[in-house]
């Protein structure tokens, strides 16, 4: 997901942008909805394909 698609989906939360890169965003994100905040923590397999970040994070 582009880091811009990724500032609308976090305005729309009220998550502050700022000069955030995409990991403080998504993590951010994760935070505002009542997920975990693991995105690109080092975790090589959570299992949660449906996650909307996944593929994102298998990359990073």
């Amino acid at each position: 997901m582009l880091v811009k698609d990724i500032k609308v989906m976090a305005k729309a939360l009220n998550v502050p942008v700022g000069k955030k890169k995409k990991k403080e965003l998504i993590l951010a994100i994760q935070e505002a909805e009542g997920n975990a905040t693991c995105f690109d923590s080092g975790l090589t397999n959570c299992g949660l394909t449906d996650c909307l970040w996944f593929s994102d994070c298998q990359k990073a």
